[in-house]
Parts: C-alpha cells; sequence; structure tokens
C-alpha cells in the first residue's frame, strides 16, 4: 500500500512547521500496519513547511518555488524516518532529486527491493520536477511499485458533494466513480494525480489522519472514509 501524507499532518496543532509528538503517532500508525506485514511506501509533502504554488503567487519564480517545495519534504522524510527507527521499523528514504548524504534516489528496482525486505520506504521530493504536486507523485509511485490503492491521508474525514466547513449540509460519499468525481468537480486529488490513477483503475482512499488507527484500518480494508474508484 500507499500512504499519501500531506505536510500539514507533519504540523499538528502547531499550524506549521514539524510538531515532534505528531510525528511521533504517525509513525506509530504506520509501524501498527509495519506489523502486519504489511508493505508500506509513505509519499510525504511539504505544505506544513512551505508550499510552491503559494510561494510563486506571492511573487517568488515558480520553479524555484516548487523546487523549495521539495526539499520541505526530504525534512518531512527525514523526520518521519527518525521517529519510525525509534519505534524499531527499518526504513529508508529516497528522493527524487540527488541529496546523497541524507537519503538514497528514488530507485524503482531498490524501492521494491526494500519493501520486500520489510522496509518501509519514505518517498520525497515528489517526481521530482515543478509544476506537478505530491499527489501526483504519490499516483507514480503508487503505479511503479505495483501497489493497490492509493490511501490519501487528509484533515477531512470523507469526500463530501460540496465544502462541509461552508455547508452545513454538505453530504460525504461512502464512494464515488471516476467519472462522478469529475463531473462534481469533487476535490480528490489535483487533476493530473487524477487521471493517472483513473487511466489506470488505480483506487483512492480519502480519509481523516487525525482518527488514531485510522491507516490501519484504510489498509486492512476497512470501510472508512470515501472509497474512489472504477464503478461498475
Amino acid at each position: 500500500m500507499l500512504v499519501k501524507l500531506s505536510g500539514e499532518a507533519f504540523a499538528g496543532g502547531l499550524g506549521f512547521g514539524i510538531d515532534p509528538d505528531t510525528t511521533g503517532k504517525l509513525a506509530l500508525e504506520i509501524a501498527d500496519v509495519h506489523r502486519e506485514n504489511v508493505g508500506v511506501a509513505v509519499v510525504v509533502g511539504g505544505g506544513n513547511i512551505l508550499r510552491g504554488q503559494s510561494a510563486s503567487g506571492k511573487g517568488m519564480e515558480r520553479a524555484t518555488a516548487d523546487y523549495m517545495g521539495m526539499l520541505a519534504t526530504v525534512i518531512n522524510a527525514m523526520a518521519l524516518q527518525d521517529a519510525l527507527e525509534k519505534l524499531d521499523v527499518p526504513t529508508r528514504v529516497q528522493t527524487a532529486i540527488q541529496i546523497t548524504s541524507v537519503a538514497e534516489p528514488f530507485i524503482r528496482r531498490r524501492a521494491i527491493r526494500h519493501i520486500e525486505k520489510g522496509r518501509v520506504v519514505i518517498l520525497a521530493a515528489g517526481t521530482g520536477n515543478p509544476y506537478f504536486t505530491t499527489d501526483t507523485a504519490a499516483a507514480l509511485r503508487a503505479l511503479e511499485l505495483h501497489c493497490d490503492a492509493v490511501l490519501k491521508a487528509t484533515n477531512v474525514d470523507a469526500v463530501y458533494d460540496k465544502d462541509p466547513k461552508k455547508f452545513a449540509d454538505a453530504r460525504p460519499y461512502v464512494q464515488v466513480g471516476y467519472e462522478e468525481a469529475i463531473e462534481r468537480k469533487l476535490r480528490v486529488m489535483d487533476l493530473t494525480a487524477f487521471a493517472v490513477c483513473m487511466e489506470n483503475d488505480l483506487p483512492i482512499v480519502v480519509f481523516d489522519i487525525a482518527v488514531p488507527g485510522n491507516i490501519k484500518r484504510a489498509v486492512l480494508g476497512e470501510p472508512i472514509g470515501t472509497l474512489v474508484g472504477r464503478t461498475k
């Protein structure tokens, strides 16, 4: 399975940066899955430190901002690695841009071998290219590593038909098809990432990361959040 963790997941109540307690809790969740002998890859975002698109909107050159965002994901990956190894979970950090002093470069066969050997592979720096989000990286890496689904851990408990923060009558979906999600303009992932999943029949499970045990529930296939996939 591939778990997509947003950068915000590392910030906890701080709202920005890295909260060690929150990162420790994320590591406990992943360690719990690892004990089930499930192969796990994790793609991390960097929005708790810097979001490239937002920085470019404030005047920074977009490619530069995106590369800075990639570096932010490496910081989060190292924090998660440290937390996991404190729990005796073997890990490897692989990055899409080369920073060989702190991580391996992403090599698909090596990543697969790490997973086969029982290591959690933490994937950072997105795709290594500006203008692409870590959602897109999660979709691509899930396919490259033969994962069964993308588990998108977010700060909401499901995909809704409208923004639940603005509309009290917003209705959550238990399951929704790719086509309906596009037609209704549901914000499951960015459009590029979503298209990759749809074209390759890669299911997406959207769930609330703040609820303890949710990652394990999603991995074990329990009904949780929203399942986005091909409808019959």
